[in-house]
């Protein structure tokens, strides 16, 4: 609906695209705040403010008569719906055991996958029926609706909390809490960032933000093929050439999250690891075994398989069945690296998938960014040759989390004084 956005608002096509790009780097940023403020004063409140916040700018969104408000109101926006994945993933941990916390995640994050699967289909037939607005009152319902389920169903998860304006049992001055409390809001979510100094986790969030990368690139390149000849897709039909990368996601998400707790409990066992209970001592690092490798080389194969009967204009079920393999090998290795990071940092389970988001949007917005010119300059065929070629290269994350993780992660451990 960006060409009404553009004809409605009397703006460009540059600028009416500034609202999609501005709001995926909202949802880069504003995690890092969200989870912070989560891990400090629980999880449920951040749920409650956010999602009120999102209701709010997403009416201010609708009712917007220039594109500087409808700019400033989707990026609000998308700060605000940020909270959701990086606070959602600390509410999974703490919830689920280690031994079970890989078939939750799965299942968490068929949500989000549900949404490139449904909303080009519906915002499209609304755009077409009632206009661009028509989007976001749906928004609107559906933030509200949520709004209201997590008021009235959702219980606090978090144990242990304290408020960071409460005061210590030894008199702490008022002074003190306050500045504790703003060094909270100011400093410390740019400290989840130096996180990425530790090998482990730089080299997990890596691995997890270069297939959202390839992914961001394969929606461009969806977009802007389909709709060319020989394919020639109108616009209800180019919203569906998204659905068997979404399956592929879902698919992923159900079979990947009980694989990846199946992994993790047989490398114990074959350890010989147990705790003084008898019962096994799991390691974030056992879950990138076998599964890992068949999404590493699933998706690149993929890619190229792709880029090629997309380029020589082959019969469209072929690169879209291209799609479903992609989707589902890029999703077995960014749930593995999502668990794996709610693991790293103990009690701090949020920060490490909200570092996770801030790194792969960055990496999908340049993807977004550089798309269509590299399309444009050497064609669908080789570009994601080149894709897949890095995304094989890519793989070599898996050995050395294999051979070098442990000592790194204990080196890590001994730092954050786990």
């Amino acid at each position: 609906a960006l060409d009404q956005v553009e004809a409605d608002l009397h703006t460009t096509a540059t600028t009416t695209n500034l609202s999609v790009a501005l709001y995926m780097l909202a949802m880069a940023i504003f995690p890092l705040w969200w989870s912070t403020i989560s891990d400090a004063t629980g999880r449920r409140s951040v749920y409650l403010v956010s999602m009120a916040l999102g209701v709010v700018f997403a009416v201010l969104a609708a009712i917007s008569r220039s594109i500087a408000m409808l700019i400033v109101m989707r990026l609000l926006s998308g700060g605000a719906a940020a909270s959701v994945q990086a606070v959602g993933a600390g509410t999974v941990a703490d919830l689920w055991e280690p031994r079970e916390r890989g078939r939750a995640m799965g299942i968490f994050f068929l949500g989000p996958q549900l949404g490139p699967l449904v909303a080009p289909i519906v915002g499209g037939a609304l755009a077409d029926r009632w206009g661009w607005r028509s989007t976001m009152w749906l928004i609107v319902i559906v933030a509200g609706a949520t709004l209201g389920a997590l008021l009235l169903l959702l219980p606090e998860t978090m144990e242990h909390r304290r408020s960071v304006w409460t005061a210590t049992d030894d008199g702490e001055a008022a002074w003190t809490r306050y500045a504790r409390g703003l060094r909270m809001l100011l400093l410390d979510p740019f400290r989840i960032v130096l996180n990425l100094q530790y090998p482990a986790v730089l080299l997990t969030v890596y691995s997890s933000s270069v297939s959202f990368f390839f992914l961001y690139v394969t929606n461009i390149s969806l977009e802007t093929s389909f709709a060319k000849a020989p394919y020639r897709f109108g616009t209800l039909l180019l919203g569906l050439v998204y659905i068997p990368n979404s399956l592929g996601y879902m698919a992923a998400s159900v079979v990947g999250g009980r694989w990846m707790d199946h992994v993790m409990k047989r490398e114990a066992h074959r350890a010989g690891r147990y705790t003084a209970q008898g019962t096994p001592h799991f390691l974030p690092e056992d879950r990138m075994r076998e599964n890992a490798w068949v999404g590493a080389l699933c998706y690149p194969a993929a890619m190229i398989w792709y880029g090629w009967t997309v380029d020589k204009g082959i019969a469209w079920p072929v690169p879209l069945v291209a799609n479903f393999f992609m989707g589902f090998g890029a999703m077995l290795g960014m749930g593995i690296a999502a668990t794996m990071l709610t693991e790293f940092v103990p009690g701090k389970a949020s920060q490490g998938v909200a570092l996770a988001v801030f790194v792969r949007n960055t990496f999908a917005c340049i993807g977004t960014i550089i798309a269509s010119p590299a399309i444009d300059g050497v064609g669908n065929g080789w570009l994601f040759t080149i894709l897949g070629l890095i995304g094989l290269a890519s793989s070599l994350v898996i050995p050395a989390i294999r051979i070098w993780g442990p000592r790194w992660r204990q080196s890590m451990d001994g730092r954050l004084g786990n």
